[in-house]
């Protein structure tokens, strides 16, 4: 059995791709061809259409704008999108990050989180059993 041969070149070591494709093919690709290769959640957000404000700030990042204020979490990561910074509000404030190629199919809200981690501080009264117990007089 034959092997079929390919047209593209071999990946290099390190170099990003998403579904078999560097950032550059993507780019190239129609719209309805990206939007075939991503996730079913994706695809039938992006099939049902966004409101005109999310087109209105996917229509600013592909013309160029950076650094973008939204708050719109719910947008999907182009791959023309990528190098652009955007801020994301999370609920008290904007959260600034750069989009990087291995985004490429997420939402903006993934790299915004709305909960903060939480830093437990020291033990009070009555937090440990020797503590407990206090004599009367």
């Amino acid at each position: 059995m034959a092997r079929k041969s390919s047209s593209r070149l071999p990946k290099r070591k390190g170099e990003f791709t998403y579904r078999g494709k560097t950032v550059a093919e993507l780019v190239a690709l129609d719209e309805d061809e990206f939007i075939s290769m991503l996730p079913a959640r994706e695809r039938r957000t992006l099939k049902r259409g966004y409101t005109d404000g999310r087109k209105n700030v996917v229509q600013q990042l592909k013309d160029g704008k950076d650094n973008l204020r939204t708050h719109y979490r719910d947008i999907i990561i182009f791959p023309d999108m990528v190098g652009k910074t955007v801020e994301v509000y999370n609920g008290k404030s904007f959260v600034a990050f750069e989009i990087q190629p291995e985004m490429i199919g997420h939402r903006f809200g993934e790299f915004a989180p709305t909960r903060a981690r939480v830093t437990h501080g020291s033990a009070g009264v009555g937090a440990t059993r020797s503590s407990k117990f206090v004599p009367l007089k």
